[in-house]
């Protein structure tokens, strides 16, 4: 990989454990100065209060982040009764008390409602523009301001345990969920409050936790053997893109649509979006299926 004063030509996805308590662009900084990356990019903030699978995305990755950005979250919780805070989480000032703490046959009762697409308000405490501004901005200026909502979908809601006022949650969701807010409204259909005392995800699109690295361990590997043996964290671009349709060009017909043009592809799909390889390059971007059947370049990496 190349080097300069800007930093080295760095291209995967790394599966980053974010620590609890950094924001998701500090710890996106850390790793990308540790890689001496030349570009990165995370595919979706993580509260600083949470911690878990952060995707940052090197190099040419970063053109298919969007992608994950919209992909579904998987995420553990543990909600916290007897009290609403300012931010929905335990970093938050207490502004609300209640000595309500549900039962679990009432939680298992009420988490088969939150299922499916819904409407959520997201919160102040939140990256949201509004007029211009982030709507954290204002809520620390001790501002409110009406919140339009939004669409989402919650796909799975499991309780996994609840015990001296406390209740741990997995959550599968649409992207856009905010998890604190979800956790509110759950308190208060129970006639409780609540905020988020642990907040840890778990996946993201077609990533698990499963191949997860800190900074501290990418930190020992590089001042033991340099910047390019952390490359070995890296995934391939592709691995983004696992459950899009894959279609495969011989050198000639890449040519022309490397170039810029439509092609016929064999065994293409009859619609959709596709990942496009050939042959000995590899994967060489993404397409869509026109109406005649022809595979359309939208997204070449180069």
């Amino acid at each position: 990989m190349g080097r300069s004063r800007k930093g080295r030509n760095v291209n995967g996805i790394l599966l980053l454990d974010k620590p609890g308590g950094l924001t998701s662009n500090r710890a996106l900084q850390r790793a990308k100065g540790l890689l001496f990356a030349r570009k990165a990019g995370h595919t979706g903030s993580l509260d600083p209060l949470a911690s878990g699978l952060l995707p940052l995305c090197f190099g040419h990755a970063t053109k298919v982040s969007g992608y994950l950005l919209e992909s579904s979250k998987t995420y553990e919780v543990t909600a916290v009764f007897g009290g609403r805070t300012d931010t929905g989480d335990a970093d938050g000032e207490v502004v609300e008390t209640s000595d309500v703490v549900p039962s679990d046959d009432e939680i298992n009762a009420m988490l088969p409602s939150f299922v499916g697409p819904q409407q959520q308000i997201p919160p102040m405490y939140s990256a949201l523009k509004q007029d211009g501004k982030r709507l954290y901005t204002l809520a620390r200026q001790g501002k409110v301001v009406e919140r339009p909502p939004r669409d989402i979908t919650i796909y799975t809601l499991e309780r996994r345990s609840s015990d001296a006022g406390t209740m741990a949650l997995r959550v599968k969701c649409s992207k856009g969920t905010y998890i604190r807010t979800l956790v509110e409204d759950i308190a208060e259909k129970l006639g409780a409050l609540a905020h988020v005392g642990i907040l840890r995800r778990t996946a993201a699109g077609p990533f698990d936790d499963s191949q997860l690295v800190t900074l501290e361990a990418i930190e020992e590997q590089i001042e033991a053997n340099g910047p390019e043996s952390a490359d070995d964290w890296l995934l391939p671009l592709d691995s983004a893109l696992t459950d899009w349709p894959k279609v495969d060009l011989d050198t000639d017909t890449g040519f022309y649509l490397l170039n810029g043009q439509p092609v016929q592809a064999p065994g293409a799909p009859d619609e959709g979006w596709i990942r496009i390889y050939v042959d000995e390059q590899g994967l060489v971007g993404l397409g869509e299926i026109l109406p005649d059947g022809r595979v359309a370049p939208r997204k070449l990496f180069r």
